[in-house]
């Protein structure tokens, strides 16, 4: 056992309860206070860790037992080296995964908690109740597979009586309170149908953290938290994913910015060289990369200055003549012949693969994916078992290419989203979390 930073998790019973807002105000709050804090999200998520990065100054990372092995988890973790204190954010409720184990477990924030000894911080919005808050306090701590509690803060509190009714039935059944946050709608972050609204396109980013950190300092007890934290890290070898290429041009913009931590750092630890573009500037992929690699993010929202970015299209089209170019949910909607907006209009795409997506027929797609793989892709050959999850509210229309993979959700059921190969060009609507090395 090798001693590491000690650590927290902030979860909830459910979405909703203001755990980011929290973790967030926390991260700032510690920083400000002059303390190295490592921040983490419990899950698939690829837009919490860019508000991480901002609030704590440090690179967030996710660890997901569904999708990662030991060695993985161990490999992601030390990146708490020389912080003093971990602060990890969770998904969903605390107990909250899948039904079908994968690699480590079934992706919960209690596993994450159990598995580095982080006590759990337990937001509740307590809007609409009173001494009831602390039963269902009480229901996590009693859990048969809880994780200890530190403690729980109080959110939306409606005043100083409400305040002390529910801080007397959580003494009276021993629960620590933390905090208590009143109700503050001016602190609230935007959302879309993915998730929060990216932190790049907040042009006070800064400002609003800096507010929710000094909320959280005004209304937790911070000495009370920290010294809550415990946690030991199990070592194990370093095993970063290898990069696909040595030069990889990787699009970065609004439209473009779903790509795990974990992986970006694994490319670059093996001495890969990342060539970031922007395919909204209409910037073409270095012409000398290896590979280009389109991750996910929102071009439903930009298709029509996608549609219109000729010098992108091109050099993405030069490039795809002789070497690989792949997409990820996003980025292969690019790559396809034609994405149809919320409003029902038809935009050309890149035209390497067959794909026709529309955003106009919405449904929700989500969930973990394993995709054995039926032809190569970059970083991986036919045969490779990879792990990732699929998040988007697109459905397609047509899909003529050869399948990249057989697909198959948590529950080994199968997936029409197979991905697409040809020529030189892949793509997926999973996001790649790690190769299944069980």
């Amino acid at each position: 056992m090798a001693t590491e930073a000690p650590g927290l998790v902030i979860a909830a019973p459910a979405s909703g309860q203001g755990k980011t807002t929290v973790t967030l105000g926390l991260l700032r709050a510690f920083r400000d206070a002059g303390l190295a804090v490592q921040p983490f999200k419990n899950g698939p998520d690829y837009i919490d860790p860019a508000f991480h990065r901002i609030a704590a100054g440090r690179e967030s990372f996710n660890l997901d037992v569904w999708a990662m092995g030991e060695a993985l988890l161990s490999t992601i973790a030390g990146q708490a080296a020389g912080a003093d204190l971990v602060l990890a954010e969770g998904a969903m409720g605390l107990f909250d995964g899948t039904t079908s184990p994968g690699v480590s477990g079934r992706g919960s924030s209690a596993e994450i908690a159990r598995r580095f000894g982080w006590p759990v911080v337990l937001v509740l919005d307590v809007a609409g109740q009173a001494q009831s808050a602390a039963a269902t306090a009480l229901g996590f701590v009693r859990h048969p597979e809880a994780p200890p509690l530190a403690g729980v803060i109080l959110n939306n509190v409606a005043g100083a009586r409400h305040e002390v009714m529910i801080r007397e039935e959580m003494a009276r059944l021993s629960i620590p309170v933390l905090g208590a946050l009143p109700r503050r709608s001016d602190l609230e972050l935007p959302e879309r149908h993915l998730g929060l609204v990216q932190a790049e396109e907040h042009g006070d980013i800064d400002d609003i953290i800096a507010r929710l950190g000094a909320f959280l300092r005004d209304n937790a007890d911070l000495a009370a938290i920290q010294g809550a934290a415990r946690g030991q890290h199990r070592a194990a070898p370093v095993a970063w994913p290898k990069p696909p290429a040595q030069r990889i041009a990787l699009a970065r913009d609004a439209a473009f910015s779903f790509a795990y931590p974990h992986l970006l750092e694994g490319w670059r630890r093996a001495g890969a060289d990342l060539l970031p573009f922007s395919p909204l500037a209409d910037e073409a992929p270095d012409p000398d990369a290896d590979l280009v690699w389109l991750p996910g993010g929102y071009p439903e929202l930009h298709a029509g200055r996608l549609a219109a970015a000729s010098r992108f299209r091109d050099g993405l089209r030069r490039h795809a003549e002789t070497r690989p170019v792949h997409g990820e949910c996003g980025g292969y909607m690019v790559l396809g012949e034609a994405l149809i907006d919320a409003d029902g209009q038809r935009h050309a795409m890149a035209g390497l693969l067959g794909l026709v997506t529309s955003y106009e027929r919405r449904r929700l797609h989500l969930g973990y994916r394993r995709a054995v793989l039926t032809a190569a892709m970059p970083g991986h050959g036919p045969g490779a078992c990879l792990r990732g999850h699929e998040f988007h509210y697109s459905t397609i229309l047509a899909q003529p290419d050869a399948p990249l993979a057989l697909v198959t959700d948590a529950g080994g059921n199968p997936v029409a989203e197979t991905g697409s190969a040809r020529d030189h060009v892949t793509g997926s609507f999973f996001h790649l979390i790690t190769e299944d090395a069980a």
